[in-house]
């Protein structure tokens, strides 16, 4: 809330010149799940997108280029470092949590988001399930909802996007199966319960849609 009043939210006000840029537009978050494939980024090369994690491993193999590029997991960028920072180095299009900014070095031109991760880091304890909140405002706070295609959530949210689109969002992965598009190097170590939280995070988001007038 110190944010808010204008104290201490310098590193996060980049961040302001994106509330509702995209007002009543469409976009495509595109999580890196096994479903999506190079045809999906071929005909979303019109549309405004979102790419995320591990995506950059193939801009090699395609000239798709999501129009916004995020990432807040500090291992999961710590693994591909070097890469990211070779396709986005100044770049101005990339939303990164505040997170990864205390352990690695990010763009001078990337837009750094304040993660709140900690609010439910466990299951809600009354009724033994994952929960998650959504934010309206991401100058204050992104609210973790188990993953990056949730914070980008709340990101298009805040642009302005009125119909968001979730593809390569998998949640049906067991052990022994593949985990994304293009593997990142970095397993998930609960991922006996990546479905039930992801699930959890998605939830919300519909919820707060109906409510707020758009469409997940």
């Amino acid at each position: 809330w110190l944010r808010v009043l204008g104290v201490g939210g310098k590193k996060y006000k980049s961040l302001k010149k994106y509330k509702g840029i995209h007002n009543g537009e469409r976009c495509f978050i595109i999580a890196t799940g096994p479903s999506l494939t190079m045809e999906d980024l071929e005909l979303l090369k019109s549309e405004y997108t979102f790419g995320m994690n591990s995506i950059v491993k193939k801009y090699n193999e395609t000239d798709f280029r999501p129009t916004y590029y995020g990432i807040q997991d500090h291992v999961v960028y710590a693994s591909m470092e070097k890469e990211i920072l070779s396709w986005y180095k100044d770049a101005d299009n990339v939303f990164v949590s505040d997170r990864i900014t205390w352990h690695s070095t990010v763009g001078k031109n990337w837009n750094v988001f304040p993660l709140n991760m900690s609010y439910n880091a466990y299951k809600r304890w009354f009724r033994d399930e994952f929960f998650a909140k959504f934010s309206g405002d991401v100058y204050r706070s992104v609210y973790s909802g188990f993953s990056v295609t949730y914070s980008l959530t709340e990101i298009a949210v805040y642009m302005g996007f009125k119909e968001i689109y979730l593809i390569g969002a998998d949640c049906s992965w067991a052990k022994g199966m593949p985990h994304h598009f293009v593997e990142h190097g970095v397993t998930d170590t609960r991922i006996d319960t990546v479905a039930e939280r992801n699930n959890a995070g998605y939830k919300t988001a519909l919820s707060y849609s109906k409510k707020h007038g758009y469409h997940i």
